[in-house]
């Protein structure tokens, strides 16, 4: 074995852990995988002759990678109200894909990428690296250029944040389904009691469809308007499947093979907290949806 073997089967080992930390940083498997190929790239131009612990310099590369596409991401977009829903991991009804399992091995679930979406970049890093992947602060001092105690404080001040905002869901997936399947009942029969009946008063509901021009990104808040903004949209769900998003109980809407959407469920005491849709088409159209095909 050659060397440029020995360093790319080093590589293939730490893969996986790489592209889980790449998807938390940026909430989108495709760009979490260009990340991945670029850490791959400065790897076999620098080679690791010097490197002592290769896992840890790879996921700060990584780590590097994403923090300027975020910056990049940042500084040119616009979206609507602020509303912008990360991705998912799609996956059959029964059973998480493999692939998918490694990378929600910590349940990251769509709400909490929606509340990393609201951290600033350095924010997002130092708390994806130090509290989800126990990277020591003097490792993530340099990539935001902050001495240890400063990355601290970021890592401090998102995981407030996230405390504050990420709902705790239930943990009983058969429950979560049929709160899902009563949602998806009242919402093929117009039924406006019904779909109340399992919302929580302060329900949000967050749809991005991207940069269309006619409003179609909201975000709205509470059961009475996130059961009217349901109801406008019960023409298509005679066209809505089961599917687990980023692990839990889901829907995918497709018409004529073509995806309309893919909405994940926050379900907290038994009832639906927070809805969010990704109508994005140019998006939907990255996500690997022939795992659900019969």
């Amino acid at each position: 074995m050659n060397d440029h073997e020995w360093l790319a089967e080093r590589f293939e080992e730490n893969r996986s852990h790489l592209r889980a930390v790449a998807y938390r940083m940026l909430g989108s498997l495709s760009e979490a995988d260009d990340a991945v190929q670029e850490a791959w790239l400065r790897l076999s131009r620098s080679g690791a002759d010097e490197v002592e612990n290769l896992g840890g310099w790879l996921t700060t590369v990584v780590g590097r990678v994403c923090l300027d596409q975020l910056r990049m991401r940042k500084a040119r977009r616009e979206d609507p109200l602020d509303v912008h829903v990360p991705e998912p991991l799609v996956s059959r009804p029964d059973a998480l894909d493999p692939e998918h399992e490694a990378l929600l091995a910590d349940s990251v679930g769509l709400a909490l990428l929606v509340v990393l979406e609201t951290l600033t970049p350095v924010e997002r890093l130092a708390f994806v690296l130090h509290d989800m992947f126990a990277v020591p602060f003097d490792e993530v001092a340099p990539l935001v250029d902050r001495t240890p105690a400063a990355a601290r404080q970021l890592a401090s001040r998102a995981r407030r944040r996230v405390q504050g905002a990420a709902p705790a869901p239930d943990t009983d997936l058969a429950r979560q389904r049929e709160v899902v399947d009563a949602f998806l009942a009242a919402s093929r029969g117009g039924d406006f009691e019904g779909l109340l009946a399992v919302l929580d008063p302060d329900v949000v509901l967050r749809a991005d469809a991207g940069g269309v021009p006619d409003g179609l990104s909201k975000l709205v808040r509470g059961a009475r308007a996130v059961v009217e903004q349901a109801l406008t949209f019960s023409r298509f769900a005679p066209f809505a499947r089961p599917a687990l998003v980023n692990g839990t109980p889901g829907l995918v809407t497709a018409q004529g093979g073509q995806p309309l959407s893919v909405l994940g469920f926050t379900i907290a005491h038994g009832k639906i907290v927070e809805i969010n849709i990704l109508a994005d088409l140019a998006r939907l159209s990255r996500l690997d949806l022939s795992i659900l095909d019969d």
